[in-house]
Formats: C-alpha cells, sequence, structure tokens
C-alpha cells in the first residue's frame, strides 16, 4: 500500500501499489524514482507541487540483514534534479508493519504540522511548539507524547529556513536526504513524521526466510574483518584515505593531512563512549564521542573528513561538536564540510572578507549558526549551497560539486574512476553508489609506492566496474532497501541477498534480475534529469570538478581527454547516446517505453 497525505487539503488516502511497478522497481529507490517520473514534472522544488517521498522496501519491517533503511526523496533544491538519500531509523520497521511500502507527502500546510501514523489512523497535528527546536529536541518531545516505540523523522531549524542541503534526520545523528529534502519538508510546514505500527510483514516461505536470515546473522560476527570494524567502523578510511592521497584537505586542494592521527579512528577509539546503530544490525557502525562540549556525538567517515582535514581542523572533539550541530540543525555534514571548505579558501585567498579561514573554529560554529538560520548575506549566500555560491560570489573555480551536489570525501586527483563514479552518481557527486576507489587503487596502494610508480590507466575495466557497483549499491541495496556494509566491508555474498527475497516475496529473485531492475532504475533517474533540465542536458553533466583537471598533485591530475574517453564508454555499457541520454532501444528493453514519448525529441 501506499499512503498520501496532502497537507493543503488535509485528505489522507490509502491506495495499493500498482503491481507492475513493485515488479519492476522492486521498492525504496525504484518505487521512489517512479513515483516522481509520474507525478513530479517541471515544479519548483520548494513549491506544494514538489512531493516528499518517503519510500521503504521489501527487506524493511522483517529481521533481514541490517535491513533498516528508508529512502527519502524528492525533486531536489539544490541540484534541481532527481534528489534522495537513505537513512537508518526504526521508522522503516514501523512503516511496512503499519502496512505501508511509501508515504507520499503531497501540497503544503500553511501552520506547522506533524504527521502521525498509528497502522491505519493517519492524522495531521500541530507542530507549532516544535517549529524552531533542534532535530534532538523535536524527537525527544515527540517521543514523550506518542512513547519510545514508535519511529520519528524530523527536520531542524536548517530544514524550517530551507537551507537547500538540509536534510531529514532520526534517532540522534541519523540523517538522510543530501540533495535537500529537509528544506523540502519545511516548505510543506512538515516538522515530523511520527509512525507506528503493530501489524506483521508478510513473508511467503517463513522457513526458507529464517533460515537464511539466521545463517547471515551468524556468519557475521565469524568473519576476519569484523573485530576491527567494530573497533572503527568507517572511521579506519580516513588513515588509508591519507595514506593513499584520497583524503579532502583544505577544500580539495591537498590530499595529505599533517594532523591525520588526531582526527582518524584511533583517536575515535580512544575518544569513544557508544554504539549505535540501525534497526536489525548486528555489525553497527555509529561509533560515538564525547565532544569538546561534553556532549554525545555520533562519527563516521565522512562528516570527520569533510568536517576535519577539509576544513583544516586538527581535533576530533572540535570536529565532534561541528558534526553535532549539524545533526542538531538538520544540515548534511558532507555538503557543509564542502561548503565550509569553500568559503574558507576563498577568505584565505582574499577573495572575500569577513568569512572563517581554514582551523578557525569559534568563527566556524557561529558561521554555521547562521547557514542554519540564512542569519546574514553570506550565511544566506552559503545555504543555497557551493554551486550557486560559487556563482555569486565569481568563484566558480573553487566549488567543489557535481550538478549542484557537493563531493564526499574521495579526493580524486589520481583516481578517474572514482571520479566517473561522482559524475554519473544518480544525485549528483555521492560516493555511496559506487565506492569504487578502494577497488582502483587495489593491489599498489600509494602508502607502499612511490607517487612517480602510480600509473593512473583509464582503462574501459574501470567503467565496467562504475557500473557494476552502480548496480549493487545504488541499485540492489537501495531497492531492497538494505545497507551495502556487510557485503562491501565483511564480504558477505550477495547472492544471499537475493535468496532472502524469493522468499520473502514467493518469487524467484536471481541477481541478474535485480540487476535489470538497477538499470531501469538508472536510466529512468537520467530521464527524470533530463526532462527536468528542459534541453539543457549535455555530457558535460557528467564530468568531475573542474579542480581535478587544473591542479595537480605531484605533477598529476585527471587528464580531461582521457576522461571523455572513460566516460563514453560507461554511456556504451549504459546503453546512452554521446550525450548520456538513455537511446529509444534501451528505453524500450528496460520496459521504460512511457519515458520515450515524454522526451520527445530529446531521444530521437
Amino acid at each position: 500500500m501506499i499512503l498520501r497525505v496532502n497537507l493543503s487539503t488535509k485528505k489522507v488516502v490509502a491506495e495499493r501499489l500498482n503491481k507492475m511497478d513493485l515488479e519492476n522497481f522492486i521498492g525504496g529507490r525504484g518505487i521512489a524514482a517512479k513515483i516522481l517520473w509520474d507525478e513530479v514534472k517541471h515544479v519548483d522544488p520548494l513549491s506544494e507541487s514538489n512531493k516528499l517521498i518517503i519510500a521503504a522496501g521489501p527487506y524493511n519491517g522483517l529481521r533481514t540483514p541490517s535491513g533498516g533503511k528508508l529512502v527519502v526523496a524528492a525533486k531536489s533544491p539544490l541540484t534541481g534534479g532527481y534528489g534522495d538519500g537513505n537513512i537508518g531509523t526504526m521508522a522503516s520497521v514501523h512503516l511496512r508493519k503499519a502496512g505501508y511500502m511509501a508515504l507520499v507527502v503531497e501540497g503544503a500546510s500553511e501552520k506547522p504540522v506533524y504527521i502521525y501514523i498509528d497502522n491505519e489512523n493517519v492524522s495531521i497535528l500541530s507542530a507549532e511548539g516544535l517549529w524552531g527546536l533542534s532535530t534532538f529536541e523535536t524527537e525527544r518531545k515527540l517521543k514523550d507524547v506518542h512513547g519510545n516505540n514508535v519511529g520519528v523523522l524530523s527536520i531542524g531549524p536548517a530544514g524550517e529556513n530551507l537551507v537547500k542541503y538540509a536534510v531529514i534526520i532520526s534517532q540522534d545523528g541519523r540523517a538522510g536526504g543530501r540533495p535537500g529534502i529537509g528544506a523540502v519538508m519545511g516548505s510543506k510546514k512538515l516538522k515530523a513524521v511520527v509512525i507506528r505500527g503493530t501489524g506483521d510483514v508478510q513473508v511467503r516461505d517463513v522457513e526458507a526466510f529464517k533460515k537464511y536470515t539466521t545463517d547471515v546473522y551468524k556468519m557475521i560476527p565469524t568473519l576476519p574483518a569484523y573485530d576491527f570494524w567494530m573497533r572503527q567502523g568507517t572511521l579506519a578510511t580516513l588513515e588509508w584515505a591519507n595514506k593513499n592521497k584520497a583524503l579532502p584537505v583544505r577544500n580539495f586542494g591537498q590530499v595529505k593531512f599533517e594532523y591525520a592521527r588526531t582526527v582518524d579512528g584511533y583517536s575515535m577509539e580512544a575518544m569513544k563512549v557508544t554504539k549505535r546503530g540501525c534497526p536489525n544490525c548486528n555489525m553497527i557502525c555509529g561509533n560515538v564521542v564525547l565532544d569538546m562540549e561534553g556532549k554525545e556525538s555520533e562519527l563516521d567517515y565522512e562528516n570527520v573528513g569533510m568536517l576535519g582535514p577539509n576544513m583544516g581542523m586538527p581535533f576530533l572533539n572540535k570536529v565532534a561538536v561541528l558534526n553535532r550541530l549539524a545533526d542538531e540543525y538538520g544540515i548534511d555534514t558532507i555538503s557543509l564540510g564542502a561548503v565550509m571548505g569553500f568559503i574558507m579558501e576563498a577568505s584565505e585567498k582574499g577573495y572575500v572578507k569577513g568569512a572563517p579561514k581554514f582551523g578557525d573554529y569559534d568563527n566556524t560554529i557561529e558561521l554555521v549558526r547562521k547557514i542554519a538560520y540564512r542569519d546574514g548575506e553570506l550565511a544566506n549566500i552559503l545555504a543555497d549551497g557551493v554551486k550557486e555560491a560559487s556563482e555569486k560570489l565569481n568563484l566558480q573555480h573553487l566549488a567543489m560539486h557535481v550538478k549542484g551536489l557537493e563531493v564526499s570525501a574521495y579526493n580524486c586527483y589520481i583516481y578517474p574512476a572514482m571520479a566517473l563514479a561522482y559524475g554519473t552518481s544518480a544525485i549528483g557527486a555521492h560516493h555511496k553508489e559506487a565506492w569504487v576507489i578502494a577497488w582502483e587503487i587495489g593491489s599498489t596502494p600509494l602508502e607502499e609506492a612511490t607517487t612517480s610508480e602510480y600509473v593512473m590507466t583509464y582503462t574501459p575495466e574501470k567503467a565496467r566496474k562504475v557500473v557494476e557497483q552502480q548496480r549493487i549499491r545504488g541499485g540492489l541495496f537501495e531497492m531492497l532497501t538494505a545497507c551495502r556494509l556487510p557485503w562491501v566491508e565483511l564480504g558477505v555474498d550477495l547472492e544471499w541477498y537475493a535468496k532472502i527475497l524469493s522468499a520473502i516475496t514467493g518469487e524467484q529473485y536471481t541477481l541478474d534480475r535485480l540487476y535489470e531492475a538497477a538499470d531501469r532504475v538508472y536510466s529512468l533517474i537520467r530521464c527524470y534529469w533530463i526532462r527536468e533540465y528542459r534541453g539543457k542536458w549535455n555530457r558535460h553533466m557528467d564530468y568531475p570538478p573542474q579542480r581535478w583537471f587544473e591542479n595537480d598533485i605531484n605533477g598529476m591530475k585527471l587528464e580531461r581527454d582521457k576522461y571523455d574517453l572513460l566516460l563514453s564508454e560507461y554511456y556504451k555499457l549504459r546503453g546512452w547516446d554521446s550525450n548520456g541520454v538513455p537511446t529509444p532501444e534501451t528505453l524500450r528493453r528496460q520496459k521504460l517505453d512511457f519515458a520515450i514519448e515524454e522526451l520527445g525529441d530529446i531521444i530521437r
């Protein structure tokens, strides 16, 4: 079922999910993309015509390995194209147990409200007493009212004030929706969604399901990387990225951080006070430290990399404060780190006055607050993201983004495959869909080889690897909807995921069938971008930031002509034309015939 809540008319409707859509798009990102394609066309992302999609998948609401994710999607205020993100939250469990695969929020309220879903009973309630509160305070107050056995999704002041990289927050630090999905909630005056579900999610083959899931849960703690993972989680990446010249340092201008040891996984271990995880996870990654103000802050590699080295901040307890404040305000930590790195470099070079320089902690704290509230001219500019800010300040050469979404924490001067992954991500520059850099570094890490010994290659194999990872990470896991970390970090075989899905649905799913669905979703999302850009689309939209082509690290940088050949190979593998537009033949093969007519001459 799909639950529709219209905040303009106060109408609430539950409708059956189209069986063909469920078959073709599985769930999660697939369902969200299809709804946006069908229903959100040529609208202002911050108008009431945009729709907020909160989509679960077949793995949610069940005891599936790390199956506690939820996709939040809308037309992006930050990029103007398709936008989504996933968030680990009890709301994923409760949404399915309440009987829904997706919640579609339409229209906009005149006054602040929140939606309360209690199984089939749905209410639109006043949130005027919550408006202005942090995400942490909001969730606590809502649980005081509705009890702890609920899932809560909320926005903070950044979403309320339409900061274009505002996110949705749950459980004191779980975040989702980098492309401004929190701002879409704010534009609808929707402070929060509270969900309680008490029903059972249907499983067709109960015995097979129990066997497969039990086997995977038992296997995970026995895998070789498990113990170190439980110590450091994703923060182990910081030391690795620093050694391999992949760390974003001072607005991606450098690749090694002289203070890496004071912000890495070992520093975190010394400070850690507890751990947090998503529902149904037995390899939890949320490492919680006490920050410089003595408050809890949940850290991972991306937020530390972007708020630490990329801003020249050398102490983890200070980075942890910035991270916590971002979560309380409801600001994406990756984009915030990129925006701050951008303005810090501009300040260092004398392009702007009155902005903090690299490592300036006190003034950074104040500017972060101002961004959340759009307080002052500079903060108001920065609240629109690095692309728009760089255009207004005429500093495009300092802006690290793809399609308007700020680059996450991997520096790609010497890594063409990862640059391609950023260039072709479905939402803009994000790593989660194709973390191909570990494969690209491969057997010759730079910690063992000098830079002169490292050979940059642009082989077709790199384009194939990007497509392969997008099918898995941005396709399979985003449709199910489940966490990719048991597979990528510990090596859990992907076949388990197909077996478990088959047991849930009673249909025979193979990995090939899931990859076909993933390719279908990628082509549909690409068609959405092309449609919304109204003829302004071209292959340069799939280019990484110009800095990686123009600056160099020890004499090495990306080569534009070779990247162009790699991009062409990617298009060929996808069945897209020389501008990255899916061909009619591809769309017919992928059962996307409906997109051909709507895009018209663009694809003919």
